[in-house]
């Protein structure tokens, strides 16, 4: 019993390790060169997607899901459309957000947290985020994925997110999923899916 045991732990540990190899550094290297060659051609990006809010408390995830626009250098919107009708737009240094009608502003311009908060998330979406100053960085390898880990280095940062996670399509070389841990128990995962890129999006999506 106790070799069988041993036997299925080895075996799981093998299949985990299986599924999230480091990468050598020349791996990380033509990754990142072939990010950044991608993220560049991204002038617009529109994106169906999924959200799953982990709560430590909760015995289930809060589902939601909605359509992400973004469109160069810095416009971002997220709408919410399932299960209520809710939406962010950051632009031009400030946070926009459509509650069911109910509409509000965060200025965010004299905030350099919420600035770099915001340069994450668009970061985020575009792949554009291998900066060895602001993070610890740690790159991995999955079945026809690539994965890179983000550690904030800021101290106050680290406070609002602890680590950032994007999973990259192998041949693509674009965002499939952002999570970001918020602590060791709480984490947000987001699932892009159906993504168009470089169409035509006008300036007034971003109106909210």
């Amino acid at each position: 019993m106790k070799t069988k045991i041993v036997l299925l732990i080895l075996f799981i540990s093998g299949n985990l390790f299986a599924q999230e190899q480091k990468m050598t550094d020349a791996e990380i290297a033509t990754f990142k060169q072939d990010v950044n060659v991608v993220s560049k051609k991204i002038k617009t990006l529109s994106t169906d997607f999924v959200q799953y809010k982990h709560l430590d408390f909760l015995s289930k995830d809060i589902e939601t899901s909605g359509k992400m626009i973004f469109k160069e250098p810095s416009l971002l919107q997220w709408q919410y459309k399932k299960p209520y009708n809710y939406s962010i737009v950051f632009k031009n240094g400030k946070i926009l957000i459509n509650d069911e009608g109910k509409k509000s502003a965060v200025d965010i311009g004299n905030s350099k947290i919420f600035g770099r908060i915001n340069k994450l998330i668009v970061g985020s979406v575009s792949g554009n985020m291998f900066d060895d100053k602001e993070f610890t960085i740690s790159y991995f390898k999955l079945k026809g994925q690539n994965l890179a880990k983000f550690i904030p280095k800021d101290a106050t940062l680290k406070k609002y997110i602890k680590q950032i996670e994007l999973t990259f399509d192998k041949e693509e070389a674009t965002v499939v999923q952002v999570k970001l841990l918020e602590s060791s128990e709480d984490y947000t995962r987001i699932v892009l899916k159906n993504k168009v890129i470089n169409a035509k999006i006008d300036d007034s999506v971003f109106n909210n």
